[in-house]
């Protein structure tokens, strides 16, 4: 469970390492048939700035949503925009890489501080689908999220 003191400056950071090299794990959150295989896939042109991105991994089916590129570094840093018009949701993925292991640190800057032990849950579930989607093994599914991660 996500507790406030995963709060850093008003921001949710989630930290987990991965027994795989950088590059490894830079593909499997930035290439479409990588990242199908713990969130979604995307279409687009990212040179663009933006790309439609569909997740697959939500009980029911989600529409398509432009999340906007406002800063990649190959392959150390990515940051993202997405989400409506009134909400938009800022999440930055930074990579380290020390003897063979990766640590990802994701953030999602200026979290409502009530919202943040459901959205640490909701992220921390994706991140252990994408350990998962790295070293073949297979990913938590939404019953594991519901009893594992909320706690229910």
């Amino acid at each position: 469970m996500i507790t406030r003191a995963q709060l850093e400056e008003g921001n949710l950071v989630l930290r987990r390492t991965y027994a795989a090299g950088i590059d490894d794990v830079w593909v499997a959150i930035t290439q479409s048939d990588r990242l199908a295989r713990w969130y979604g896939t995307w279409t687009g042109d990212p040179e663009s700035g933006s790309v439609m991105v569909t997740m697959n991994a939500e009980a029911e089916e989600v529409a398509p949503a432009r999340y906007d590129i406002t800063e990649c570094d190959a392959p150390r840093r990515l940051s993202l925009t997405f989400g409506e018009a009134d909400v938009r949701w800022r999440l930055d993925i930074e990579l380290s890489e020390s003897d063979g292991a990766t640590t990802l640190t994701f953030v999602q800057q200026d979290i409502d501080p009530d919202m943040a032990t459901d959205m640490g849950a909701g992220w921390g579930w994706y991140l252990d689908r994408l350990g998962a989607g790295i070293d073949g093994t297979t990913p938590p599914t939404l019953d594991d999220f519901e009893s594992t991660y909320l706690g229910a």
